[in-house]
């Protein structure tokens, strides 16, 4: 059985290893601020920025991800990533250092389950075939490394996103993809902690399945509470449990 305190102190050791789309993100950074990529200029392109930093695709994705969510870049449809002419002066990051104190992971928690189940709930009364279609694609893509036991944590930060998108919302889609790309060390624990009590991957996929169901099906109350549902497990697996005014919905829901 693994203890609240050996997870936690398991998250941090995964907050404390230098992540690479981090590590992209500052250098990206450094080149705006020396003025080597101006303001209004448009960043290369995800290739190319691969090739430079030697990194993945997906990387590059984060990195890009993470200076958008600080104002730095800004995207436009079918352009790609632009230095931002005048930065926004949002900056908020969930943790600094060695990791976040359990207090904190609660209210990012929190927050997930607020942003998320609203989320879920526009989804389902809002998506078209197309999403319906891509978000199958990452839930089959988590279904692949449950079945080669590998690390399917990136397919599950996309399958959020995906569902974020099914709603039509820009902005919607933006801020999930802040909170997924800043918080996906929770939902990469169980992905790489594959045998241990309560952090099964597999837990997580039939949250999954269940979430994709009901939009699929256009059902926003099952949507919504089954998103719901989904965080409460997810932090849970981490060793934490919401409080009761935060989850009361789920079982007047069921009435």
């Amino acid at each position: 059985m693994v203890t609240n305190e050996l997870m936690h102190n398991e998250m941090k050791g995964i907050a404390r290893r230098p992540r690479l789309s981090e590590e992209v993100s500052m250098a990206l950074e450094g080149k705006i601020a020396r003025g080597e990529i101006k303001p209004g200029e448009r960043l290369p392109v995800e290739k190319a920025l691969a090739e430079t930093f030697g990194v993945s695709r997906a990387v590059v994705r984060e990195a890009v991800a993470r200076l958008k969510a600080d104002g730095r870049v800004e995207t436009r449809q079918g352009a790609g990533a632009f230095v931002a002419l005048a930065p926004k002066s949002l900056n908020l990051r969930f943790w600094q250092g060695d990791g976040p104190a359990l207090a904190e992971l609660r209210e990012i928690f929190e927050l997930r389950a607020m942003v998320e189940s609203s989320i879920a709930e526009l989804a389902a009364r809002r998506r078209l075939p197309g999403d319906v279609t891509a978000i199958r694609c990452f839930l089959q893509a988590m279904d692949d490394a449950l079945a080669t036991g590998s690390d399917g944590s990136e397919a599950d930060d996309d399958f959020h996103l995906a569902i974020a998108a099914a709603t039509h919302n820009s902005y919607a889609h933006r801020l999930l993809e802040f909170l997924g790309r800043h918080f996906s060390e929770s939902r990469r624990l169980a992905w790489t902690m594959p045998g241990r009590n309560g952090v099964l991957p597999e837990e997580a996929q039939a949250e999954h399945r269940r979430i994709f169901e009901s939009v699929a099906a256009g059902d926003p109350r099952g949507a919504r509470r089954n998103a719901h549902e989904h965080v409460r497990c997810a932090a849970l697996r981490v060793g934490i449990e919401l409080a009761d005014d935060l989850i009361s919905e789920r079982s007047s829901d069921r009435r």
